[in-house]
């Protein structure tokens, strides 16, 4: 079994900064990802919100040269599924389809995924018109008449945002009233954004690209199309923390607890970008996080010494 100083599990913009942060402190260091560098952040074929990029960048590139900066200065990729982790002990063992590693501590950066319509044609249409998350792809909908679909806090949120951006915003509620916190009601309604009440998405139209949607009137079941050059789905995320249930503390929400430390309930073990419980989940606030749980991995293991 090979040992680690520091072992990462996901290869988002989180767990490459951690690792690269991590080997360039001298420890040695290990990122266990089960699909390709950059998580989440590689699916987004255009990221115009991180620094440096002034004209974007695509996400798979920029997960790729992450890789590319970590591997530099000594930390190894290894692809394969974590099928299993004991975190409670000393070293932390991880076991994959590639087999078992021991770490003398984990950063767990496996992400969160958002929750998708379940739509034909859904998967085919991402980065042509359907979307998750408004504040990476509102600009490429300016001037454009767009849909968002929910009722909570993110999707009020998101549709104030593009309201800034986009010549038209729907928001498709399945319900007559809002989730959402009461206040924002009155700020839809000052930023024109136009609610329709029971509704829901049945089905979108495309060509090369989404070209609109059809809704159901939940009550009546009457249906009818809605021309639109995008849609921003916004029913929640899932955060992937089913291995560490039960190990490790979750709030409510299935997020891992952890504070701007990064670090968890059970010592050496840190987390970081959108499995961790925080406000804000963007590409930098990951990497922000796993500049942080490099350092205070550092000096978990120097106190361990």
């Amino acid at each position: 079994m090979k040992s680690y100083d520091v072992i990462v599990v996901g290869g988002g913009p989180g767990g490459y900064t951690a690792a690269l942060y991590a080997a360039r402190s001298g420890l040695s260091v290990a990122v266990l990802e089960k699909l390709s560098a950059g998580g989440q952040m590689a699916t987004t074929s255009t990221i115009e919100n991180f620094p440096g990029f002034p004209d974007g960048v695509d996400g798979f590139e920029l997960g790729e040269r992450m890789a590319e900066q970590a591997q530099k200065y000594g930390a190894e990729t290894i692809y394969g599924e974590v099928t299993e982790v004991e975190l409670a002990g000393t070293p932390k063992i991880i076991r994959s389809s590639e087999g078992e590693f021991a770490g003398r501590t984990v950063i767990l950066a496996t992400g969160a995924y958002p929750r998708e319509l379940g739509l034909p044609g859904e998967q085919e249409l991402r980065g042509r018109g359907v979307a998750y998350c408004a504040t990476c792809d509102g600009m490429m909908f300016r001037g454009k008449t767009v849909v968002v679909n929910g009722g909570g806090n993110t999707a009020v949120e998101d549709a104030l945002y593009l309201s800034r951006l986009c010549a038209k915003v729907y928001l498709v509620h399945r319900r007559d009233q809002l989730r959402a916190s009461p206040v924002y009601r009155k700020r839809l309604d000052e930023q024109g954004v136009e609610i329709l009440w029971n509704s829901r998405v049945t089905a979108l139209r495309k060509d090369t690209r989404l070209t609109g949607v059809e809704l159901e009137d939940v009550q009546t079941g009457a249906r009818r199309e809605l021309a639109c050059d995008g849609i921003f789905v916004a029913v929640g995320r899932v955060p992937d923390t089913g291995l560490f249930a039960g190990q490790v503390e979750l709030d409510s929400a299935g997020y891992l607890v952890a504070d701007e430390s990064c670090r968890t309930s059970l010592p050496g073990v840190f987390a970081v970008g959108d499995v961790r419980t925080k406000a804000v989940r963007q590409v930098v606030t990951a990497a922000a996080d796993g500049a942080n749980a490099a350092y205070f991995a550092e000096a978990y293991l120097l106190n361990k010494q």
